[in-house]
């Protein structure tokens, strides 16, 4: 708190105090007692600016004290947990009101977990549920031969979309859900391959891998899940000038190992190359395609962001889209 700021708010008290004095003034000077007007003036004086700089020095150092605390606190709202006793009535009226302002705020954050986490039982339930139907009709497609090849791109749509429901529910409580473990890269790669195996067949994709045999310290389900949005990725923005391919490579580093899928789609607008793994940024792909939810590599980047991993894009429009994984090296697990 300022003084100059101090010293306005207390404009209108600082009015009514010299009003009093010169009242007194005037009545002194009237019954002729010059010499005790000088007196009063003195002791009026002196008495109001021990009054003033007493409250404002108490009143400072309790506000440079509230600010140095919420300043080092990275939890903010534990303020009225880390707060002195108060010392007068402003104060205490002050936290009291912040002390229950937070009581309130534990309590609606209490609830929010409690309601979202039913919220996230509920879906996964439902998942699970609803991914047997959809496992039972891809198989009779699959059985049916060609009649029901028909139906199996719009089957695996659904199914891929229940399975975004599903990891996008988990991500925000991944930690609870994931083993970390040496992992081999080829071997996620091939079962996220392997699930995406009718698309990549029916469009005569063609896969060049290499380094894949290199092993990184992650969770196979949730790489698993991460390749499988790459592919769908690279299905659905695909090139119709050329045979879609892709490209997928590692390299081992002193500190890290990386790994490069690149495709020869459609590629990424500069524009929107910035954005791309925002939350339900579709970009101008998106909204030229409308199977695009902008979904898929936000939930990418929050399980690497959680895994511990980074990820990133570089692309030219009309030629190729490359999404860069770094994977950090753990010498003491690694074995």
């Amino acid at each position: 708190m300022s003084f100059m700021r101090f010293f306005r708010d207390r404009l209108p008290a600082i009015g009514l105090y010299t009003l009093a004095w010169a009242m007194v003034m005037i009545f002194i000077i009237a019954d002729g007692c010059r010499t005790s007007a000088a007196a009063v003036t003195v002791i009026f004086i002196t008495a109001g600016l021990c009054i003033f700089f007493w409250d404002f020095l108490r009143k400072r150092r309790f506000y440079c004290e509230v600010n140095a605390a919420i300043e080092g606190l990275e939890k903010k709202y534990l303020i009225s947990e880390v707060m002195e006793a108060p010392e007068f009535a402003e104060e205490e009226i002050l936290c009291r009101v912040m002390s229950e302002a937070c009581r309130s705020m534990y309590e609606t954050v209490a609830e929010c977990r409690r309601s979202s986490g039913e919220f996230r039982e509920f879906i996964e339930l439902w998942v699970h549920e609803v991914k047997l139907p959809v496992a039972g009709m891809m198989l009779m497609c699959h059985n049916d031969g060609k009649s029901g090849g028909k139906y199996l791109p719009l089957i695996k749509r659904m199914d891929d979309c229940i399975e975004n429901v599903l990891f996008y529910a988990r991500s925000e409580n991944a930690e609870k859900d994931y083993i970390i473990k040496e992992t081999a890269l080829g071997k996620a790669f091939g079962a996220a391959a392997n699930r995406n195996r009718d698309e990549l067949q029916q469009r005569g994709t063609v896969i060049n891998t290499s380094g894949l045999e290199l092993k990184v310290m992650t969770d196979g389900k949730w790489l698993e899940y991460i390749f499988g949005q790459l592919i769908g990725n690279s299905m659905k923005y695909f090139s119709p000038d050329r045979t879609p391919e892709l490209n997928v490579w590692a390299e081992e580093n002193s500190d890290s190992t990386t790994l490069h899928f690149r495709d020869n789609g459609i590629g990424i607008a500069a524009s929107d190359l910035p954005y791309i793994f925002g939350k339900s940024y579709t970009g101008q792909n998106g909204r030229e395609r409308a199977r695009s939810t902008g979904m898929g590599l936000y939930i990418v980047r929050s399980l690497c962001q959680r895994l511990g991993h980074s990820v990133r894009a570089e692309s030219v429009q009309g030629e190729y889209t490359e999404i860069i994984l770094t994977f950090g090296r753990n010498d003491l697990y690694m074995t």
